[in-house]
């Protein structure tokens, strides 16, 4: 049955929003009017009035579903497929206990498309801002094996995963940019402002200033005067950067150079490795031919190095080499995962081992971004330390000397 956004009034005279299923706009209508309202606008449903609302620009709209909600909501589906609901009665289900009218609306056209003889793939694939390729296509395969639960379930594990690795990576990394941001500004600060002061004072003295005195004012005076220049040229190059990276061949380039950097080279080679294992072992598990599922998984990886040669390994299977050999002749990869392909392969077992894989290699990011940090905020500390103590001492110089001279 198809789905109808409407705006109507209620007998107060305030505006009511929402979606509604007839078979028509005429039954639409006359549905509303059985609620006691009064219809001002009946349309069908498109997939950027589900997503966003009536009214709502495109251009500033939010997905409805963050990674939390996705997980959870996805979590929720495979548990009333899992036990036994049709999914039009598991959405209805679903629609009834949304959190928000958006989330509603989203869940009720896609109950309208399921219930107009659509396949659950095909109605979420109306909704690209809220569903990924991969999650569509890891419904479809579920959908055409007859286990839509259980693949329910193993994508709600991923996402779960992915969430919970994203959230460590992120508590690794904010306390030593909030100490840097910190150390910043308490440096500008006395670079502009308790310096000069000390210039100030002592511009009257015939007596040579010490010399890190000296340094430091000469400093000082360059951060005043070319201190938003310098600003506006980093922030310029930071755009042209941005923009060069719109070019394939650049980008490639650059993620290749980013991979070859000592330690972040290193975790972000792991990192993407294991989402590209992960959602392999996830396609493959959900009965995805291999090709397609490596095409998807490719497309996942955020650096264009590694996808460039995960799609060159997907060139080398579809020409007959196994799996674990073709990403094994990529160096890019870590070893971990050809040898876990390979194990896969001679078993019969690659997805759980692919799964395996994954697991280890985030693992890995995981232990070795924590080193990272603990390491970086006694340096950061220590660092910062040393900065400030250099511009106290800057200043008491001259005190010191002066008491000297005075005596």
């Amino acid at each position: 049955m198809p789905a109808y956004a409407f705006e109507a009034l209620d007998p107060e005279g305030a505006t009511q929003k929402g979606v509604i299923e007839a078979d028509t706009a005429k039954a639409a209508r006359g549905l509303l009017r059985t609620r006691s309202l009064v219809p001002l606008e009946v349309r069908p449903v498109a997939s950027e009035d589900a997503s966003g609302g009536l009214g709502q620009t495109v251009l500033f709209r939010r997905a409805i579903f963050n990674a939390t909600a996705l997980a959870i909501w996805t979590r929720q589906l495979a548990g009333l497929v899992s036990s036994g609901l049709t999914l039009e009665r598991a959405l209805t289900a679903l629609a009834d206990e949304a959190e928000n009218d958006q989330q509603h609306h989203l869940i009720a056209a896609l109950r309208a498309e399921v219930n107009a003889g659509s396949s659950f793939a095909k109605a979420l694939a109306r909704f690209p801002r809220e569903f990924s390729d991969i999650y569509i296509a890891v419904v479809g395969a579920g959908e055409q094996s007859g286990h839509l639960g259980a693949v329910l379930e193993r994508l709600a594990d991923d996402l779960e995963d992915r969430q919970a690795l994203n959230a460590k990576l992120m508590a690794a990394t904010l306390y030593p940019a909030i100490v840097t941001v910190a150390a910043i500004a308490i440096v500008l600060l006395l670079m502009t402002y308790v310096v000069p002061q000390v210039a100030n004072v002592f511009a009257g003295t015939k007596h040579a200033l010490p010399l890190l005195t000296t340094a430091m004012l000469s400093l000082s005076a360059f951060v005043r005067s070319w201190g938003l220049a310098v600003i506006a040229v980093l922030v310029a190059a930071f755009v042209a950067l941005r923009i060069a990276l719109r070019n394939p061949a650049f980008r490639e380039r650059f993620d290749a150079g980013w991979l070859n950097l000592p330690l972040i080279g290193r975790l972000a080679r792991g990192y993407n490795a294991a989402r590209f294992a992960g959602t392999l072992a996830m396609l493959a598990g959900a009965g995805v031919p291999i090709l397609k599922a490596l095409q998807a998984a490719a497309e996942t990886l955020g650096n264009r190095a590694m996808r460039a040669d995960a799609m060159d390994a997907l060139v080398l299977v579809r020409e007959g080499a196994p799996l674990a050999s073709a990403l094994a002749q990529k160096k890019r990869f870590p070893g971990l995962l050809g040898m876990f392909a390979r194990l896969g392969e001679q078993t019969g077992q690659l997805p759980a081992m692919l799964q395996r894989a994954a697991t280890q290699l985030s693992q890995e990011v995981q232990r070795r971004s924590l080193q990272v940090a603990t390491l970086l905020e006694p340096l950061l500390i220590v660092g910062m330390g040393l900065v400030v103590m250099l511009i106290v001492l800057a200043v008491l110089l001259p005190i010191i000397q002066l008491n000297q001279w005075v005596r």
